[in-house]
């Protein structure tokens, strides 16, 4: 009989996360990033034009974490930051020509990382978890 903690969409949520992770810094090691670098990346890439704050607000960070993130990336040359259009003070992330080139071949590994941790799952699966998940945090109209 399982315990009745195998029950917990918490605790399930947690331990996915949690293997993902493994697997996703392993195949993100090879470009430097890991897991909160790369999502910094993949946000600075996104055409939205985040600032620093939106960006903490998304990945549900401490803005000093972002700006200890965005730093590094910056040193690195991968990112610029820039003045916002309404708010001067706000700093809009942008991913730079060779952050680009660096996040499509972070992109490929993450994804091989992901389909490892959802071997498990057919394809329709896949779609209807991350529908529900999307569901979950973002409500119905995700």
């Amino acid at each position: 009989m399982a315990a009745t903690i195998s029950q917990d969409a918490g605790f399930l949520l947690a331990k996915l996360h949690a293997a993902g992770s493994v697997l996703n810094n392993r195949a993100l090691a090879g470009f430097g990033l890991k897991e909160r670098s790369y999502s910094v990346l993949a946000l600075a890439n996104s055409g939205l034009e985040p600032t620093q704050r939106e960006m903490a607000e998304f990945l549900s960070l401490d803005p000093s974490q972002i700006v200890a993130l965005i730093d590094e990336l910056e040193k690195r040359g991968l990112v610029i930051r820039a003045p916002g259009r309404q708010d001067r003070r706000a700093k809009i992330v942008s991913a730079t020509d060779e952050g680009a080139a660096v996040f499509r071949r972070a992109e490929a590994a993450a994804r091989e990382a992901e389909s490892a941790a959802l071997a498990g799952l057919s394809g329709t699966e896949v779609a209807a978890l991350k529908g529900l998940l999307r569901k979950a945090l973002w409500g119905p109209a995700a």
